[in-house]
């Protein structure tokens, strides 16, 4: 009986299949791809803030060296010849403005590419000149003189027309001049931009 169980225990072993030892896995994946976009990130943030912090830099140094003021505009003189209103809304003019620019700037020219000067009374437009464009150097004056020549129909309510004939008695009337340029700064041999500003002269009493 020992002879047979050693016998058995000697041969192969053919019964039912032993299963593998479990192994544990780790997705790397995942958390590799969270600690990418996090280092990007990273990466970008301090990309930003030394991109705005250079910048600030420049425009400091630019303001520092520059010293950029505004332009000025004066009204020196004007003259109104005719200042009419018919029965049937057609106002009547003659109007010339003299003003001057100036430019403070010591190291800033200017390109006045287009000006556009308006004449309003009590906030209607009745005529637009467009003046001849130039260069401005540095610290210096200019002189501009728009004329407003001609008749035009203008829309007055009755608080307005009653403003006109109480002016027309007086022989003294409020007139708006405003300015619409497109210009460009030169800095040394640069040239920088395009602007659109808008200029409201004061009122103008004739």
């Amino acid at each position: 009986m020992a002879d047979v169980e050693k016998q058995t225990l000697n041969k192969g072993y053919y019964g039912p299949s032993i299963p593998p030892k479990s192994r544990s896995y780790h997705s790397h994946g995942r958390g590799s791809g969270c600690g990418c976009c996090c280092c990007l990130l990273g990466f970008l943030l301090k990309l930003i803030v030394t991109v705005v912090i250079i910048v600030g830099i420049a425009v400091l140094l630019f303001w520092l060296i520059v010293r950029p003021n505004k332009v000025k505009f004066h009204v020196v003189d004007a003259s109104l010849t005719e200042f009419n209103l018919t029965s049937d809304n057609i106002l009547q003019y003659n109007l010339t403005v003299n003003m001057t620019v100036r430019n403070p700037n010591k190291r800033i020219g200017i390109y006045f590419d287009r000006i556009e000067a308006k004449a309003y009374y009590e906030d209607a437009l009745f005529d637009s000149v467009e003046l001849e464009r130039y260069y401005q150097g540095h610290k210096s004056t200019h002189t501009l003189n728009p004329e407003f020549t001609g008749e035009n129909s203008v829309s007055l309510g009755a608080s307005e027309l009653s403003n006109f004939n109480s002016e027309k008695a007086s022989g003294t009337y409020s007139i708006d001049v405003k300015l619409r340029l497109r210009i460009r700064f030169k800095l040394g041999i640069l040239k920088i931009g395009t602007f659109k500003p808008k200029v409201t002269l004061c009122d103008v009493n004739f």
